[in-house]
Parts: structure tokens; C-alpha cells; sequence
């Protein structure tokens, strides 16, 4: 009898497109609108786009898809999945590891993504103020800068996002996790289309366009290629268990390999019309495409502060970014909340109080190295910036790495064929990329984040 069989009950997402709509809500966060424009701009832009796409087909495909398939098979959390999946191999219980890892990840990044997140809660506020009116690059910086310097401001956006996270969370699948994602993904494909619209209509979208899909490789250099890698990579929430916890609930006549398309293109292309919208306005006020970091919170505000219908048109990107990151973090949470519920056997609500709780503080201490704090370091580096670089350069490859190879190389072939349902051509291909060019690609990222390999 199979590990999914012997589960018994246990909550499903009502259809195909609800684990579409749920998992591309999850890839689709501040990754996508918030690093994918910058990093294109830092990078040279159409190249580093068509580096993107190549490796979401060959690296985040089979990622996304052994990942899914392990937690249908295991119909439990990821820590109780890779344990019982490790005994269906004959292999060390030790794999359990990895869903301990995913678990653990998915705080620490909930933690100081809920603090992000309270940025643009604070600039939704503002941009429907009208406070970007008139701003200049002095003003945008000096806005930014105050808001860091309150910790009481942001501790309050903080805590917002937190309770907005834990009480979709509390509700369980079909009646938080998948209704919340049936409101909001809608909502933000209907934001992001006006942005674009008005790019079209006011903005520079011929440059944005030139910008992301032609390539000169001359500008891409072999870091920009392996931030490429990496972008493909994070963007999909691949290696903290989500997506696994996710495949938990998806029912077992539903091809894995058809949503796993779905999803990545949705995220792909969020993240090519989010990249148009941004650049079509940056282009049409005379700015540069390579502001970094500063590109949403310093660059943008600017721009908006200048435009016809700026406020409105403010707070539709803003809003969008808000809908974006409660998508993402409600996925973030719910390997956490799934393991004390199944192992703890505690109540999805007060489930939801204690990890809630626990991640707020851990939250509260990465915002208070922008100012209270601010002298504090942990291996040279802020809270914040700690926080951001164990779980961005460090678990998240790590988790990737071990639940491909798992995937791959340790559940048996049967199993997997099982599970993938493809025809042979297809799953030697699936294999192919599991086995050989994921782990290498996922490695290469790893070395490259923590400064192994040359030039990093």
C-alpha cells in the first residue's frame, strides 16, 4: 500500500486550478516584483531575462515537480513526509532532516519578510496620501531613511502583516489558504494588467521592451548568469517546503507535471509584466534602469510623485505589492503550521498563535537593527542582514539541493513513475535534469552566494 493511501483523511484543494492558483501565489511575491526588475536592471536586461526562462525550464521545473511529488506521495508536513518516505526507500530516517530544515527556513524567512512586507504596507499608506507628490531623489532617500529609524513604525506594519498572514493561516486550506489565493491572484493579475496599460498609454514601453527581450550578452557578465540561476531558483519558493506541504493537498488524479507548468509560467510572467511596468515608467522620467535595492522603495515614489494620476496609480503598485507578499507568506507558514497540527496535534489556531508569535519576535529583532540596534552584528552583519543571508544563501540551496537529490536519486523509480505519470521520453527527461542539472546548477548558486567561487 502506498504512503498516500495509508493517510487517511486529509484536506485537498478542491481542484486543479486551486493548487495552481494557491502554488503561483506562493512563487509570485516580492521576488517577482520587487528583485526580478532590479537584478534585470542590474544585469543587462534582455540577457539576463532569456538566462531566467532557460533556467526556470531546466532547474525550476524538475525542482517544483520533485518537490510536489514528494508530498503527495507523503500526504503529511515535510518533516513527517521525508520520514516516512526515507522508510518507504530503506533509507536513513535522518532524511527527516530535510523537512526540519524546510520548516526552520520557512520562520526565518517569514521573519524578516514580514518586515519588508511592512515597507510597503507604510508606502501603500503613503502613496494613497499623496505624500509622493513633488518628491526628488533627496526627499525619496531621507522618506525611506525615517521610516527605518522608527521602530515603533515599523514594528506596528510588522505586526499588521503578521495577524493578516495567521488569520488566512487559521482558516486551513479550502477555507483560508485556498480562498484567500482565489481573491487575491485575480486581483493582482487585474492590478498588474492597469500598470501595464498605463505603461502603454503614458509610459516608455517601447525602451521597457527593448530593455527585457533583447538580449546583449555583452552586458552580462558570469556573476549576472549565476544571479540568473539563483533568481530562477528562489522565485519559484522551491527548498523550504512549501511547495511540498502544498502537494500534500493535491489530489492524486491530477497531473503534477502539467501544474508544475503552470505555475512557473504564471511566475514568469508576473514577473516579465511586473518587469514592463516598472521599466516603462523608470524610462518614461529620464531614470536608469540599475538602482538596485533602492528601485521600488527610492526610484519608483519619485516617478510617481512626477506622473498625471500618480496617487492612484501609487497605490495600485503598492497594492499589488502588499497582495503579492500576503501570498507568499502565507505558503511560508503553512510547513509550520501543517507540522504542529500533525505532530504536536495542537489546533490550526492556536498552531497559528505560537509559531506567530515566535516568528514576531524574531521579526522584531531583525527591525530593530535599522536603528536600536544598529551597532549589533552577528558575524559582522545586522540582524536583519543575518537573518537574510542564512536563509537566502545557505538553507534555501541546501533544501533545494537535498530534495532533488532525495527525489531523484533515493525514493525508488517506481515510486516516482508513479507519482509523475509521464511517458518514458518525458520522465528520462524529468530524470535527467533531477539527477545531473539541478544539483549542479543549485551547487553552483550555493558556492557562488557564499563566496566560494571565483569573482564572487
Amino acid at each position: 500500500m502506498s504512503a498516500a493511501a495509508q493517510a487517511g483523511h486529509r484536506a485537498h484543494w478542491s481542484s486543479r486550478w486551486a493548487f495552481v492558483l494557491a502554488t503561483a501565489g506562493s512563487a509570485i511575491g516580492l521576488g517577482n516584483i520587487w528583485k526580478f526588475p532590479y537584478m534585470a536592471g542590474e544585469n543587462g536586461g534582455g540577457a539576463f531575462v532569456l538566462i531566467y526562462f532557460v533556467c526556470i525550464v531546466l532547474i525550476g521545473l524538475p525542482v517544483m515537480m520533485t518537490e510536489i511529488m514528494l508530498g503527495r506521495r507523503a500526504q503529511r508536513n515535510p518533516v513527517a513526509a521525508m520520514e516516512r518516505l526515507a522508510r518507504e526507500a530503506a533509507a536513513p530516517r535522518a532524511w527527516k532532516l530535510v523537512g526540519v530544515l524546510g520548516v526552520f527556513t520557512g520562520a526565518v524567512i517569514l521573519s524578516f519578510y514580514s518586515v519588508v512586507a511592512g515597507w510597503m504596507l507604510d508606502y501603500l499608506m503613503r502613496a494613497g496620501a499623496g505624500r509622493f507628490h513633488g518628491m526628488g531623489p533627496q526627499e525619496a532617500k531621507a522618506a525611506f531613511g525615517d521610516l527605518l529609524a522608527n521602530p515603533y513604525e515599523l514594528a506596528l506594519w510588522h505586526t499588521v502583516f503578521m495577524f493578516l498572514t495567521m488569520g488566512v493561516v487559521a482558516y486551513g486550506v479550502t477555507r483560508g489558504l485556498e480562498r484567500a489565493t482565489k481573491i487575491m491572484m485575480p486581483a493582482l493579475a487585474a492590478i498588474l494588467l492597469v500598470l501595464v496599460g498605463y505603461g502603454l498609454a503614458r509610459g516608455d514601453m517601447a525602451g521597457a521592451a527593448a530593455f527585457l527581450f533583447h538580449p546583449d550578452f555583452s552586458r552580462l557578465s558570469p556573476q549576472g548568469v549565476l544571479a540568473a540561476m539563483g533568481q530562477a531558483f528562489f522565485s519559484l519558493s522551491l527548498g523550504m517546503g512549501a511547495v511540498m506541504v502544498y502537494g500534500s493537498y493535491l489530489q492524486r488524479h491530477i497531473s503534477i507535471a502539467r501544474v508544475s507548468v503552470y505555475v512557473a509560467a504564471a511566475d514568469t510572467a508576473f514577473a516579465l509584466l511586473a518587469g514592463l511596468a516598472v521599466f516603462s515608467i523608470v524610462f518614461a522620467h529620464g531614470m536608469g534602469p540599475a538602482a538596485g535595492p533602492g528601485l521600488v522603495m527610492q526610484t519608483l515614489p519619485i516617478a510617481f510623485g512626477a506622473m498625471p494620476g500618480g496617487t492612484a496609480l501609487g497605490a495600485l503598485f503598492f497594492l499589488l505589492v502588499v497582495f503579492a507578499a500576503w501570498t507568499s507568506a502565507i505558503s511560508i507558514a503553512e510547513p509550520g503550521i501543517a507540522w504542529m497540527v500533525e505532530n504536536l496535534r495542537l489546533k490550526r489556531g492556536r498552531a497559528c498563535a505560537a509559531f506567530g508569535v515566535v516568528v514576531w519576535l524574531v521579526g522584531v529583532a531583525a527591525l530593530l537593527s535599522f536603528n536600536v540596534w544598529e551597532g549589533f552584528r552577528i558575524f559582522g552583519r545586522s540582524v536583519f542582514d543575518a537573518l537574510d543571508y542564512l536563509a537566502s544563501n545557505i538553507l534555501l540551496p541546501l533544501g533545494g539541493l537535498a530534495i532533488v537529490i532525495f527525489g531523484a536519486w533515493v525514493m525508488r523509480q517506481t515510486h516516482a513513475r508513479e507519482e509523475l505519470d509521464l511517458d518514458e521520453g518525458w520522465f528520462k527527461a524529468w530524470r535527467l535534469a533531477a539527477r545531473y542539472l539541478a544539483p549542479v546548477a543549485i551547487a553552483l548558486v550555493f558556492l557562488n552566494l557564499i563566496g566560494l567561487l571565483p569573482g564572487a
